[in-house]
């Protein structure tokens, strides 16, 4: 008989199994709490009011980053990378946004989204349409819009920076040099005030790759999920609590 040699978890007897599952379980349930309490604080961060005015094309035509909230209150950004040069996006953007869930959650909860590149317009429908994708996506190009948020690297447009690393770090970072020039992925949160418009959080590299359902997004958004278990920080006006 020919025995399967490939690797896999030992085998153990039921009572065994469940032993180490409930110490696992533990760790789960810590790690639940980990992520609630990192939420919080996430939610306690100040926020920056945006002194630049940016425009971009849209399937409708021109857009101000007001417009992009669609008349909501929070607007969350994936920067997706799209060089001006080339005829796809990104792999690594691309499988982010095929893996994207319903989103419709976003919208109850007063939260728009989008996708933004520095491809013309053109050049993002056509991929668009490719992957017959319904998201909405506008285009950066001849803007300061990439190298403000640190998601397109020219040092000869914006001093270089990544993930918070300024150049001089992300050059002793040896085994990643591709963080220091040409096109990088994240994603933007921002909040709006009437018609002012404030920035209040931006994460990349690893820090994007679970992002890809409604609550993990609005987790990231000064109004959190909207549940009744989230606490509110003090000295906040009352914030809608969904349903």
């Amino acid at each position: 008989m020919q025995t399967n040699t490939a690797a896999h978890p030992r085998i153990a007897g039921r009572e065994a199994w469940l032993a180490e599952r409930l110490r696992l379980l533990e760790d789960e349930k810590e790690l639940t709490r980990r992520y609630d309490a990192v939420n919080a604080k996430r939610r306690r961060l100040p926020m920056v009011p945006l002194e630049k005015h940016y425009e971009f094309d849209g399937p409708e035509g021109r857009a101000t980053l007001l417009d992009l909230f669609e008349g909501r209150r929070q607007l969350i950004v994936y920067h997706f990378m799209f060089d001006p040069e080339w005829e796809k996006g990104c792999p690594g953007c691309t499988g982010f946004v095929d893996s994207l869930g319903d989103l419709s959650m976003l919208a109850e909860r007063k939260t728009s989204f989008a996708l933004v590149s520095r491809a013309p317009l053109a050049r993002l429908a056509a991929f668009r349409a490719l992957k017959a994708w319904r998201w909405r996506w506008f285009s950066s190009f001849g803007s300061d819009f990439n190298y403000d948020f640190h998601v397109t690297q020219d040092e000869r447009v914006a001093p270089v920076e990544y993930n918070y690393r300024a150049k001089a770090e992300l050059e002793r970072r040896t085994d990643e040099p591709w963080f220091l020039r040409g096109e990088q992925h994240g994603l933007s949160v921002f909040f709006r005030v009437d018609d002012l418009v404030y920035h209040t959080y931006s994460t990349y590299g690893r820090g994007v790759e679970r992002l890809t359902d409604a609550y993990s997004l609005l987790d990231l958004t000064p109004w959190g999920r909207q549940e009744d278990f989230e606490d509110s920080p003090d000295g906040w006006p009352q914030r809608p609590t969904y349903g």
